[in-house]
């Protein structure tokens, strides 16, 4: 048990400031209580002994043992004969109608509900099954259909495509998991973005990269010169960009960065491994975007990703791979390591759904549009002192506190119902203490209920001792 491991020194980093105004060992547990609920310590991770993790804090050993009693006794830490701690979730973590029985609000996700027309499709995609019955049964590459069905929606978007250039997959998580495994091997650079999609950061580290980030802001998106530079000089194999609604930034990447990118990865050999879950959730984005693989004009390698998850339902489960035939076929042979196909009934179901892609975007869209303006309306009365990016799309707002207390505000919230995602759970070793991401998939009830909590909290941040006390007193 406990493969996986945390030094004093990495998790030391993690805690970043972790002190307040309670008992030591309590802030010291409710830290690492966080770190564990948002998966930066995931489960099954072995922590650090005490004596190593007392001796990198310069606390006495007697408030590590007393944190890690206090974490044991709620659940999150079991002990095991000869691994010492090992990280564990009490329970199952709440989902949406759980959070909601059990008195939370879970905005740590940002997630749209099921359209309406889910259970139709459902309905009708039972229908055809039985015609799948006889010649089907694991299916590593997806329905020719669907594939068909996905290739023309990429040729009406202006990227010309053919159904042997796509592969169909469990999710686009599963998608960008499968990329890396095949393409990097221990000790490859990555370049990735920073702040991130934290799951994708998660797949690449996992493979064994080493991460190279390249800095991406709300207000100004990515620095041209400074990607291409990055992808010059550190010539990483494999490069994971979201260019379009950037979780979390919001931020869109213009043409001319774009087809700059695809250069300096031709240059290199760089695949790039473009995610474009979120690029048709446009409010009200001024310039129009096709593909990214449309921009190229370089003969980049490019590997484009994409779902249903964000426009139709998460739980569907069903995303896709584009990529030349040759990345195709070597992702095929490769997905039986992990899994032996994508389920028949759910590519059914998309692919009832695809037609109907038109007509739900403009429901996500409208839906999206209310919350963002409500949001930032909300923001806007309550903290004027918070710096609050206008998104044109995408699923979340990037907000900027101007202090860095973003894992104490998150752990506040959970006092007051809500669950929010701190900001270092988009980076690495601890950076964006400044930052909170909050969803705009929730509608405007629950947001404004959202925000009621995240308002008391706040406050409860106010009367305690928290790092840069002298610009807290200046923005309140």
């Amino acid at each position: 048990m406990a493969d996986v491991h945390i030094t004093a020194r990495a998790l030391s980093a993690l805690l970043g400031p972790w002190r307040s105004d309670d008992a030591a060992y309590r802030s010291l547990a409710d830290r690492i209580r966080l770190l564990i609920l948002d998966g930066r310590i995931p489960a099954d991770t072995r922590i650090p002994a005490e004596r190593d993790l007392a001796e990198r804090l310069n606390v006495s050993r007697t408030t590590v043992t007393a944190a890690y009693r206090e974490l044991r006794d709620n659940g999150f830490l079991e002990s095991v004969r000869g691994s010492g701690s090992v990280a564990q979730l009490p329970g199952v973590r709440p989902g949406p109608d759980i959070a909601r029985r059990s008195g939370y609000l879970d905005f740590s996700k940002a997630a749209l509900p099921a359209i309406g027309a889910m259970t139709g499709a459902a309905v009708r995609a039972a229908a055809r099954l039985p015609r799948y019955l006889d010649d089907f049964d694991y299916d590593t590459i997806g329905l020719p259909e669907l594939r068909a069905a996905i290739a023309d929606r990429y040729i009406e978007a202006g990227l010309p495509t053919s159904p042997d250039e796509i592969m169909v997959t469990l999710g686009a998580q599963h998608a960008i998991g499968l990329i890396a495994r095949t393409h990097l091997s221990r000790g490859d650079r990555a370049l990735i973005e920073h702040p991130t999609y934290p799951h994708a950061h998660d797949a690449l580290r996992s493979a064994g990269a080493r991460l190279v980030p390249i800095p991406v802001t709300a207000e100004n998106g990515w620095d041209a010169a400074d990607l291409e530079y990055t992808l010059d000089n550190s010539s990483p194999t494999l490069a994971y960009l979201m260019p379009d609604f950037h979780n979390p930034t919001g931020a869109s990447m213009p043409l001319e960065t774009r087809r700059r990118v695809c250069r300096a990865a031709a240059r290199q050999g760089t695949v790039l491994v473009i995610d474009e879950t979120t690029r048709e959730l446009d409010i009200d984005r001024p310039e129009s975007f096709p593909p990214f693989a449309a921009t190229d004009d370089a003969g980049a390698k490019i590997i484009t990703v994409g779902s249903v998850g964000k426009t139709v339902w998460g739980g569907i489960r069903l995303g896709w791979i584009r990529a030349d035939r040759g990345v195709i076929r070597k992702l095929v042979a490769a997905r039986s390591i992990g899994d032996l196909g994508t389920p028949i009934l759910e590519q059914l179901t998309v692919l009832e759904v695809l037609p109907e892609m038109p007509s739900i975007l403009e429901v996500r869209r409208a839906q999206l549009r209310a919350t963002r303006d409500r949001l930032e309306e909300l923001l806007s009365e309550r903290y004027p002192y918070w710096d609050v990016p206008h998104v044109n799309g995408g699923l979340s707002t990037w907000v900027n506190l101007g202090v860095p207390v973003s894992s104490q505000l998150a752990l506040a919230a959970r006092n007051q119902g809500l669950l929010i995602a701190s900001g270092p759970r988009f980076g690495i070793d601890g950076a964006f203490e400044r930052f909170i991401r909050i969803p705009i998939t929730y509608g405007v009830s629950d947001t404004e209920q959202a925000i009621d909590a995240l308002a008391v909290a706040w406050q409860s941040i106010l009367r305690a001792p928290v790092p840069d006390s002298a610009l807290l007193a200046e923005v309140v």
